[in-house]
């Protein structure tokens, strides 16, 4: 039953994120014809803008170390396929393959930007101002995630005014969309409208930011509403809930997809996606995983309820 709420959004755009920080988290590495299957899939769902892999080097995520295999059997998909690079050398591979969109990755603290980067949030923001100015020049879209925005593992509670330092340093350099990461997942409504004020009070527009939650205390929805009512129209979801985050061991896993179509269908809020053919998808990617998704509506709404792994 459709019950609109007053003061929100008439359409959301969802940034599947399932195919890059969904796999990137396995202890197995998918198969690349999976993996595409997976894209393509997710595509035939609805979703119009899916990060597809990441130009990391395969050191450091294995799991993805077959984006050059990837790319080129999802490029021709009439959607949006992100990419995430950490440096030149990153998006010179991306570039190389045709990516019209890119994502670097910071930090809103010097311990995740140490763990992550091996950088002070600094240094990592002077190695991505020439990755952003060259994708720029190549009329190449650029997002900026930022992670640890509500709390930190290693330093607690995140000050406000740092979370916005860094934003306001990515829009400067010139990334055309922030998204806003809850990497551990203790965010809470309040705190989300909190940080949503101070970000436009200091001249961040809310059309430039998407929100990114993470689920581990059963709050990914509620801050996703918080940041609805703000007026936010990006909302960063992973298809049957995959993913966490390999260096912040008390992360789990990303805002499962089908649980914010479900809200956003029951608000009468626009997403383009069919939620069988998605629910019919994460059961398929669950079954090669070879475990149940944790996607509350999936396991509502799926018609399987023990995934086999298949060879």
């Amino acid at each position: 039953m459709t019950v609109p709420a007053p003061g929100l959004p008439a359409r959301v755009r969802i940034h599947e994120v399932g195919a890059r920080d969904g796999l990137q988290n396995e202890k197995t590495t998918v198969p690349t014809d999976v993996k595409a299957e997976f894209v393509r899939r997710l595509a035939g769902a609805g979703l119009t803008t899916i990060e597809a892999t990441s130009f990391v080097h395969p050191k450091w995520v294995p799991q993805l170390a077959d984006a050059e295999q990837l790319f080129p059997l999802v490029s021709d998909l009439d959607v949006a396929l992100p990419v995430l690079v950490p440096n030149e050398r990153g998006l010179d591979r991306a570039l190389a393959l045709g990516a019209r969109g890119v994502a670097v990755f910071a930090s809103a603290t010097e311990s995740f930007a140490k763990a992550n980067l091996n950088r002070t949030v600094d240094e990592a923001l002077a190695m991505f101002e020439p990755v952003v100015a060259r994708a720029r020049a190549e009329d190449v879209r650029v997002r900026g995630y930022l992670s640890m925005c509500f709390g930190d593992p290693w330093e607690g509670a995140v000050p406000l005014e740092q979370v916005v330092r860094v934003c306001r340093a990515l829009l400067d350099m010139g990334c055309h969309e922030l998204s806003l990461g809850d990497t551990i997942g203790v965010a809470t409504p309040g705190h989300v409208r909190a940080l949503l004020t101070a970000l436009n009070e200091q001249g961040v527009p809310t059309e430039a930011l998407g929100v990114h939650f993470h689920d581990t205390y059963g709050q990914a929805l509620a801050n996703t509403f918080a940041a609805l009512q703000h007026g936010v129209t990006t909302v960063d979801a992973s298809a049957g809930g995959l993913g966490g985050c390999p260096y912040a061991k008390s992360a789990t896993g990303n805002l499962a997809t089908e649980d914010l179509v479900w809200m956003l269908r029951g608000l009468g809020i626009d997403t383009g996606v069919d939620l069988g053919r998605l629910v019919a998808t994460s059961e398929w990617m669950a079954a090669r995983l070879g475990r149940p998704s944790p996607s509350r509506t999936v396991r509502a709404l799926g018609t399987t309820t023990q995934p086999h792994k298949e060879q």
